[in-house]
């Protein structure tokens, strides 16, 4: 059985365009997709003007479920990751949807709790300090921010027994920083990069994820391991969109 890999976030933030970028075979550096056409995904996710569309909620069937293989290259060797990308729409993490729909919710959990990898895809807080101006209404303040983030907390340490790496990333990153800056630090270098795994996730941490760095904190003691790691990703840059692949390449048993 392959590895479960889920994406999870509320609505807009990014979820079902930074897997299909992902998958686009004229980009790739150390990951490769196969298994999924990029080209027939884009006819299915996106608009007459190439835009994503966000995933539509079918009350039959609420998530779907796309497999294939990301093959990452490491020093050590071609590392292959079997996925089950269970896509769900950002519609069924609000509040009152597993309320309403709680035969679909237990369908939800049930791909979340046997799944080792997991994907909390966020937006960005209107207070980054570089944030664009232009965009900073559409994203909810740090404090709203912070607010959420303790129900993910809660939706963790009660309905994931099984993870055993969950990744956050912090989306859109062309809209908070220097992209060529924060690549030339973070990108992965098989000959050896400016940062190991561990200072990488240090770095982000602290500089983008501070206002929750308490509440990730006690995720990780619930797990009793350090199982929460911190990225940035942007469709924009390949080299970040490829980080948290292969960190989970050299990490997944």
């Amino acid at each position: 059985m392959g590895l479960g890999v889920v994406y999870i976030g509320d609505r807009a933030t990014g979820k079902t365009a930074l897997a299909t970028e992902l998958i686009n075979p004229d980009l790739k550096k150390w990951v490769h997709i196969s298994g999924q056409s990029y080209d027939n995904l884009k006819r299915i996710l996106c608009d007459d003007l190439g835009n994503f569309k966000g995933t539509d909620i079918d009350r039959v069937n609420v998530s779907s479920t796309r497999r294939f293989e990301v093959q990452v290259k490491l020093p050590s060797g071609p590392q292959i990751i079997p996925v089950d990308w269970v896509d769900t729409p950002g519609e069924v993490w609000r509040r009152y949807w597993p309320k309403e729909n709680p035969q679909q919710w237990q369908k939800i959990l049930a791909n979340l709790s046997k799944s080792e990898g997991i994907m909390l895809i966020l937006p960005p807080y209107r207070d980054l300090p570089d944030l664009k101006t232009e965009v900073a209404m559409q994203f909810p303040t740090q404090e709203q921010w912070c607010y959420r983030f303790q129900r993910w907390v809660s939706f963790f340490r009660s309905n994931c027994h099984e993870a055993r790496h969950i990744l956050i990333c912090l989306n859109k990153a062309d809209l908070f920083c220097d992209l060529n800056t924060e690549v030339n630090l973070l990108e992965y270098n098989p000959e050896g990069s400016m940062l190991n795994w561990f200072r990488r996730n240090s770095y982000i941490k602290q500089k983008y994820f501070y206002p929750i760095e308490q509440q990730i904190m006690t995720i990780n003691e619930h797990y009793k391991t350090e199982i929460v790691k911190c990225f940035i990703t942007s469709i924009k840059n390949r080299s970040l969109l490829e980080l948290p692949w292969i960190y989970l390449a050299g990490h997944l048993r």
